[in-house]
Parts: C-alpha cells; structure tokens; sequence
C-alpha cells in the first residue's frame, strides 16, 4: 500500500480506504500477509441447470421432489386460516413471526435437544442459510462445505462471493478429520446436514456427533450452520452440533414433509445471530407470510403428516433400491431421505446409459466438488415393481463397480 500510495502520490491512507472498498463490493479478497487479489467471478450457470430432462415415456428420478401422495391436502388448512384472517386481518406492525407458529417450532426443536434460542422465520432452507451467511460472513471468506452436497448450496456460497472449502462424508455424516483440515485452512463458517443428507442420505450418528463437536469445541470462533430440512420425513433421531460454537444457526424446512410451494423454513440460533438475520430481514420482505405460518400451524395441530408413516414409505423403496442394487454388485447409498447415491466410473456415459433405458436420474456433477463421480436417484416416483428393472439398467450402466467412499 505505500508503494502504491508513493506511485500515485496520494496518502496512504487513501490507498487503505480503496482497498477496503473494492473488498466490501466483493470485488477483491484478502489474505493477510499472502496480499490481495481479484477475486473470480461466481459460475453463472447453476448446478441445477445440469439437469436431465425427460422425455415422453422415461421416468424422471431426478429432481429431487417429494411424493405428491405423502404431501398432506392444503385445502382444509388455507380454509381455516382464511376464516380466522377474515376475524383478524394481518397488518402493519404485528410481530414478524407468528406466537403460535413459534412456540410449536421451539417446542419441537427442545424435544430434539436443539439448545435454546429465538425463533425466526424464513422463505425455506436456502433463504435461512444466505441471511445467516450475509450476517456473519464476507466476500472472500472460506465456507466449510459437505463433499458431495447440496447443489443449491454450493451455487450460493461463490455467488456471495465466498470460497467453498470441501469436506468429505460418509454414511454418519461429515469425516472429523476432514472437518478439522477444512477449519485448519482458515474457514469461517460450516454447514451440516443433520439427516436425509442431498445427494448420499447420510445421516449424523450419536458417536459422529461427539467427535464433530469435539473438533468444533477447538474452533468457537466458527459460524455453525445445521441443516435439518430431513425432519419430519425421516425416522432417525437428529443429534444437534449446535451451541459448541459462539455462533450458530439451526434450521428446518417444511418443504419435504408438507410441499415445497410453502416455502417456510423455521430459524433459531444464538441471540446475536437471530437478532442480525431479523434486523435485516425488516429492511427487505419485512417477514414471511403469517397467512402461511399458520397453515404450518394447522397443519402442525392436526397431524396431517404422520412423519413415522412417510419414513417408513420413504425407507422401504430407497433401502429396497440399495439392496437391489448390492444383489447386482453395485455398491451405493441410502441411509435416511429420498435419494440414492450410487458412485460410477463415468457418470455422463451412466446418465446416458439410464436415458436410454428409460430413466433420468441427476449426474454428480450437480453435487460434486473434490468428490468421484457418482449418479443420484431419487425415489419418490417408484413403485415396489419399479425397482428390480431399475436395479437392472442401473447394473448395466453402471460400469465396474466402485469402493463405497463419498470423499
């Protein structure tokens, strides 16, 4: 900077300020004594655009949707909140988060052991995620990211300018060890699936938990963020990483368990955290739609959705599916959710190969950072004869079988 600054013959303190500016417009990062440098344009194509479609007459296991046939019927539940708004209309003023909506949230969320915090709400997981990101974090920063993941989430971070820092998982969820380097290399924030992990299934174990908690209690400084959008859809208990940090987040998605057209995610986490995330969420939509937190609620009160009855559904195609596959001597996972991650030696030639036998699935590369290759399915659309053909053409094009390894 005094070099410039004798260059240029302005102030040195000139030359900091421009420096501080280009770096909150995302334009630079830095990176201590290693200097400054231009930071790289976000892809500007997203990962779900490496979508197959489907043409008449092949099955589309791709996209990652929900049964329709487990979704509860909505008609019942806009009836009745639309009779109790017609008695007290929604206005200007009123507390973003409606009391009911977030008490039967909290409660939830006390019985799983989440520790205790404010409760905000949100326009599903991904919108949840970017606010707690934007109230911590900067461009440049580096993000500690599941390795294969969520494809939404690996488009968001470098779109906020951010730098996504890869950790490989298995079945139990994200590696220790492989945590511990991601934290060592200088990330300030982690993201982590609880259960029904996007793409594998993986799901946090008790003793993984322990061990992830462990390798976190040696980084408080870290943002934690959890993802929990398998709730309500999976019959495994979740064991929360959150409060081993000074700052957290802990958030749940309706979209699998009650339709994704909701879109209406709960939020809790550390006062400040809740606080920052509010604050800026007034300055923009204001809040999401308390018409809809109360069909949550509704829906909520009357058990609409019987979780042990949409898991069991859930887990008895998805682990009828892996065990099909296992008998044809493909190697692939399922533990929790909708979705089946089967490695391959070339998915491209594998989605191709499906295609033509009449199933679409999502290739890898949509979920892919350091990870090896590997074809998603997802189960929703199968029926109990659907799985030995489709074990079938998943054998055939498949290609020799791979070590069951996510990282």
């Amino acid at each position: 900077m005094r070099e410039l600054a004798v260059r240029l013959e302005v102030n040195p303190n000139t030359v900091a300020a421009a420096y501080r500016i280009l770096r909150e417009r995302g334009v630079i990062e830095t990176a201590g004594r290693r200097g400054s440098r231009i930071r790289p344009r976000p892809a500007s194509t997203a990962r779900g655009s490496m979508r197959v479609e489907a043409p008449p007459g092949v099955r589309d296991l791709g996209d990652g949707s929900p049964d329709p046939a487990l979704l509860p019927r909505l008609g019942e539940a806009f009836a009745a909140v639309a009779e109790r708004y017609a008695r007290e209309p929604g206005l200007y003023g009123e507390a973003p988060v409606d009391p009911e909506f977030a008490a039967l949230a909290r409660a939830a969320m006390d019985a799983d052991g989440v520790p205790a915090g404010p409760v905000a709400a949100a326009s599903g997981s991904l919108d949840a995620i970017e606010r707690v990101f934007l109230a911590h974090l900067r461009p440049g920063d580096l993000v500690a990211v599941e390795d294969p993941g969520w494809g939404g989430l690996l488009d968001l971070v470098p779109a906020l300018g951010m730098r996504p820092v890869s950790v490989a998982l298995d079945d139990e969820g994200p590696l220790p060890d492989a945590l511990e380097a991601a934290l060592l290399a200088g990330a300030r924030a982690v993201v982590v699936t609880d259960r029904a992990q996007n793409p594998t299934g993986a799901a946090v174990s008790e003793a993984r938990a322990a061990e992830l908690r462990a390798v976190l209690a040696g980084h408080r400084e870290v943002l934690l963020i959890e993802d929990d959008h398998g709730h309500a859809i999976v019959d495994l208990p979740v064991y929360p990483l959150a409060g081993v940090t000074d700052r957290w987040a802990f958030v749940r998605s309706t979209a699998k368990a009650y339709g994704p057209d909701l879109r209406v995610a709960v939020l809790t986490g550390d006062a400040v955290t809740v606080d920052r995330v509010s604050g800026r969420q007034r300055l923009g939509p204001g809040w999401v739609s308390r018409l809809l937190q109360r069909t949550v609620v509704h829906l909520w009160r009357t058990g609409s959705v019987d979780p042990r009855e949409v898991a069991r559904s859930y887990a008895g195609r998805r682990d009828a599916l892996v065990r099909a596959l296992g008998e044809r001597g493909v190697g692939a996972y399922g533990r929790s959710g909708m979705n089946v991650w089967v490695p391959v030696s070339d998915e491209t030639g594998a989605v191709a190969g499906l295609l033509q036998a009449g199933w679409a699935v999502a290739p890898g590369a949509r979920f892919r950072i350091d990870a090896p290759q590997a074809i998603r399915i997802t189960v929703s659309p199968l029926a109990d004869a659907d799985i030995g053909p489709l074990a079938d053409a998943v054998a055939r094009a498949a290609g020799p079988a791979r070590p069951l390894s996510y990282g």
